[in-house]
């Protein structure tokens, strides 16, 4: 045979292998066992070509011919049965990380997160919530945030959030004799005033993060915010009955609010209601309550920075009324809502100068609806949920600092903040 002849010889063999190789990965949908015992068979004469008996069409040649096909097609029959349950492991595998088949995701679409979990060690005030399911996605719709309260995760937490009241009360304590896998990051939370911390020196070193309803924090959880309104069509509540109205609980003498409230007493009414004056009002009785006033005092009993509560955000905004506000300086409540939505106790110079101001805005009817002006674009937003304010911290995750530790935590927590 010329060397032509072996070429083309060669081709048409290579042409056959291949065809056997791509039948045995892909069969037909009919194929049957048989039928890829046959190719490999064939697939094996094909690679590993017996050689010629002398005598082959002696019985015992012929059988040893057949015994030896037999031998060697089972021998490659392993090898390829071996290669596919691999290579089937390997898929399994790659499917199992949530990639698609040898690493990359179906259809194109990027390999998802993995689930980022939010630890809480103990909930604040005693009080605990249902964490049955997912509970960041199901109630709050936020994805890949696992919320849970079973220490015996501890090891597997990626954050893990202390509440500073239980652990000032000797509630609860740190977990500091659990070894601490490196990358996990320890919450210090609070959104209580700094009048409320104590001796904070015992945390030096020991938290990532911070997160309070200052707007400095690592993770700022304020007590409410403003969000788009889907429909212009807000009313201001009628029948307003009194000029101002306060709910108080804890009153005390002392308080800057106190004194600013008894010098103001003077020169115009105001309805009083909480436990301090016997007359408490149920949470169904509130808001219809305050509604029936044109203002709301709603002031604060520490001054300090971005110190906001619900006075201001349910008490007074949610109710329908105007607040008053005595606080933090004006420029922090402007960082959280328009400046003509409210009055600040700042911008007079005595509490007779701002009783006038009251009732005379009290009678303009104009003048007084701009105040409710952006109820038209926004809502209120509260956030009195536990875990919706823990479920946000996955929302912020990724863009914490990684290395942070608070080697002063009292000096941050006490430090006051300009605008």
């Amino acid at each position: 045979m010329n060397a032509f002849h072996q070429l083309d010889h060669q081709r048409i063999q290579d042409a056959l292998l291949t065809h056997h190789v791509k039948w045995l990965f892909n069969p037909p949908s009919g194929a049957h066992f048989g039928g890829v015992w046959e190719r490999l068979i064939r697939l094996d004469l094909r690679i590993f070509p017996l050689p010629r008996f002398k005598e082959a069409s002696s019985p015992i040649h012929s059988k040893l011919r057949r015994m030896t096909i037999c031998l060697r097609t089972l021998m490659l029959g392993t090898v390829v049965i071996g290669t596919c349950g691999a290579l089937l492991c390997l898929f399994l595998l790659k499917q199992s990380k949530g990639g698609g088949a040898w690493g990359g995701a179906r259809g194109g679409a990027e390999k998802q997160p993995r689930n980022i979990t939010i630890l809480l060690w103990h909930w604040p005030f005693g009080r605990s919530y249902s964490l049955a399911g997912n509970v960041c996605q199901e109630a709050y719709q936020i994805t890949g945030c696992l919320l849970i309260d079973n220490r015996s995760a501890f090891p597997l937490a990626d954050v893990v959030v202390f509440h500073h009241h239980e652990l000032k009360h000797g509630q609860a304590h740190l977990p500091l004799h659990l070894p601490r896998p490196p990358t996990q990051k320890w919450v210090w939370l609070s959104l209580e005033p700094p009048t409320s911390n104590g001796l904070l020196a015992a945390y030096d070193g020991v938290f990532n993060w911070t997160m309070t309803y200052r707007r400095d924090s690592d993770i700022f959880m304020p007590y409410g915010k403003l969000v788009p309104r889907a429909a212009s069509d807000y009313t201001i509540p009628g029948n307003k009955s009194y000029l101002a109205c306060w709910v108080v609980s804890n009153y005390r003498p002392q308080h800057e609010r106190s004194k600013v409230y008894q010098r103001l007493k003077r020169a115009m009414e105001v309805q009083v209601y909480g436990h301090w004056v016997r007359r408490r009002l149920s949470n169904s009785k509130l808001l219809p309550t305050i509604s029936h006033c044109f203002f709301y005092l709603a002031f604060e009993n520490s001054l300090f920075t971005d110190y906001v509560t619900e006075k201001l955000w349910r008490n007074s905004f949610q109710a329908g009324t105007v607040p008053v506000v005595l606080g933090s300086p004006r420029c922090n409540y402007e960082a959280l809502v328009p400046a003509d939505s409210f009055i600040h106790v700042d911008d007079f110079g005595s509490a007779e100068e701002m009783a006038t101001f009251l009732r005379q805005l009290a009678v303009d009817k104009e003048r007084y609806a701009s105040y409710f002006e952006w109820h038209q674009h926004h809502d209120v937003k509260l956030y009195s949920d536990w875990r919706e304010r823990l479920c946000h911290i996955c929302h912020q995750y990724h863009s914490l600092p990684s290395n942070k530790v608070y080697h002063n935590l009292d000096h941050w927590a006490n430090s006051s903040t300009t605008c």
